[in-house]
């Protein structure tokens, strides 16, 4: 089915966009974390990025055109399907839109009659946004963000902040993001304080002159209307003590820049690292704050790499202590985006698709000795998972129907095969993804799953390497789970779910001997695997893992 994407609003005062330049055309295929364009804000010129997959079946804005905000930019779909429905309701979209002008010709004259009564209102509530104050509010920082909550203040209240500043870091349903600071100030308030979480486009701190009165925009609030109307000339009052001692006290827990092991760089310098293939963590910033900047980068060579330093990782999960005995007590402990995220989507999937799952027992001797022979070469590395994830993706190849979505109209197979690896984190589970698995080797995947792993577990993991997976796999047999099943992580049809290698009696060759076997579950949705074909998948998985060698073909 067709998703049409509109122009997004990359910046919290952005009312129009320019296209820069359309890194796709029509017809190519999009997958999700592609890059479709590079839009020019009222800020800055950025990349876009697609949250769909499918093909680009129109473009709506041209190279150098300007379009209003949520306008069609782009639509996304199946090759050859019929969008003309959608391209005829923004035609009359548009004309709605050319009355508007005439319309707000009328408005404005009605306006002007009514200036000369209700002048001194109108001064009074210019005045309420001095000069040189910017009003800034939480940002949409994903196509599906409705709220966010601050994780991390880089900033306080009565630091000067410049252009490219990073001010917060903020968590929204995919990820923690960094918040950059489009203007020049003092940070006069802050509206949302660590931990807490507001809708988007509500007031979340304000920028301006040093001594600047903001108590009347703190009152009541802001909207967005406030901030993107033309802002007119007042005078500067200087503070009152009492709104100094106010916003002093508003601020006395907000702490200073912690980093946690986050890596802080500019997205230039995150850009040129990518191209070079430079591991950010091996680069040491000279911006503010230790932040990476353009430089850095390119003047990055392997043997200056920093000596790394431990830092101790804080837990997560509140310390919520008993209680006595015979006691009755209860704490609340507020969700955190990803966990509202993670059970919505968990939610939309146990309850939309119907599933089933099929189990098999793996004789693992083979594998167990292959891994041994290969991890005995210098500077090799390969896990059991690193194995059964190249086995799933060579299985993939063979039952193209495992590798598909399901839609409302069609059934979506890929060409790709991007495998998921469940990773479990502080607070709930992350599926890094693999991309083309099925064309990388062993120690190619076992390196990039333990990539993707530490950007997980350190909140480092952006969310295009999260996205655009056909299949997934969870192993819990670390933990000494030998058993059990695993919901679908959709739109994939298919999740494996692998367990603990046991040592038990087998039987071969007629004779009882000790064996390592380990249980692997298949959960399917049946609305595009059937029965069979899940069985014949297992199969030729359990062929691969039992005889590792025909991976190395």
């Amino acid at each position: 089915m067709a998703t049409v994407i509109n122009m997004p609003r990359l910046s919290d005062t952005m009312e129009e966009g320019v296209v820069a330049q359309w890194l796709k055309k029509v017809g190519d295929k999009i997958e999700e974390g592609d890059i479709l364009a590079e839009i020019e804000t009222d800020k800055a010129t950025m990349e876009f990025e697609s949250f769909h997959e499918g093909v680009l079946l129109h473009i709506g804005v041209q190279e150098g055109e300007t379009s209003p905000v949520d306008t069609l930019l782009a639509i996304i779909g199946d090759e050859g399907e019929d969008i003309s429905a959608l391209l005829s309701g923004e035609d009359a979209a548009e004309e709605k839109t050319e009355e508007k002008p005439d319309a707000k010709k009328e408005e404005s004259k009605e306006e002007k009659s009514s200036e000369s009564s209700d002048s001194n209102d109108a001064a009074s509530a210019d005045q309420e946004i001095p000069a040189g104050v910017e009003v800034i509010t939480m940002p949409r920082l994903s196509d599906t963000m409705t709220d966010g909550t601050v994780a991390t203040w880089l900033k306080k209240v009565g630091d000067k902040v410049e252009e490219g500043d990073i001010l917060a870091e903020i968590e929204t349903d995919k990820a923690t993001m960094e918040f950059e600071c489009f203007y020049e100030g003092t940070i006069l308030y802050i509206g949302v304080q660590e931990g807490e979480t507001a809708p988007v486009d509500s007031l979340l701190t304000i920028i301006g002159p040093t001594g600047t009165d903001v108590s009347a925009i703190v009152a009541r609030g802001v909207s967005k209307e406030d901030t993107s109307s033309e802002k007119k000339s007042a005078p500067k009052t200087e503070q009152k003590e009492e709104n100094v001692e106010e916003t002093k006290s508003s601020t006395e827990n907000t702490t200073t820049h912690n980093t946690g092991g986050r890596i802080f760089a500019s997205p230039l310098a995150k850009k040129i690292a990518s191209d070079k293939g430079i591991n950010l963590a091996d680069v040491s910033g000279s911006g503010e704050n230790g932040r990476i900047i353009k430089k850095d980068v390119e003047n990055y060579t392997p043997s200056a790499k920093p000596a790394e330093t431990a830092s101790k990782k804080e837990a997560t999960t509140p310390a919520i202590p008993f209680a006595a005995a015979g006691e009755e007590k209860s704490e609340e402990v507020k969700n955190s985006q990803m966990r509202k995220a993670i059970a919505k989507s968990l939610g939309n999937s146990k309850f939309t698709a119907p599933d089933f799952s099929l189990n098999i027992e793996v004789d693992m001797d083979n594998a167990m000795a292959s891994r041994k022979t290969i991890n005995a070469i210098p500077d090799t590395k390969v896990s059991f998972n690193d194995m059964i994830v190249k086995a799933c993706a060579m299985s993939l190849q063979k039952h193209p129907q495992v590798n598909t979505s399901w839609t409302n109209d069609n059934t979506v197979y890929h060409s790709h095969i991007h495998v998921g690896v469940a990773v479990a984190v502080d607070e709930g589970l992350l599926v890094p993804v693999v991309k083309h698995t099925n064309h990388m080797s062993l120690t190619q995947i076992g390196a990039s799953v333990r990539d993707l792993a530490g950007k997980a577990r350190n909140k480092k993991i952006s969310p295009a390497e999260m996205q655009g997976s056909t299949f997934t796999v969870s192993n819990l047999g670390m933990f000494g789970i030998d058993n059990f099943t695993s919901i679908i992580n959709q739109p994939n049809s298919a999740i494996l779910s692998v367990g603990a290698i046991v040592e038990k009696p087998v039987v071969k060759n007629g004779q009882i001997v000790v064996g390592n076997t380990m249980k692997l579950t298949l959960t399917c949705d049946h609305r595009t695997v059937d029965g069979a074909v899940g069985a014949q998948f297992l199969q030729t998985l359990k062929t691969f893992i039992e005889n590792p060698v025909t991976m190395l073909a």
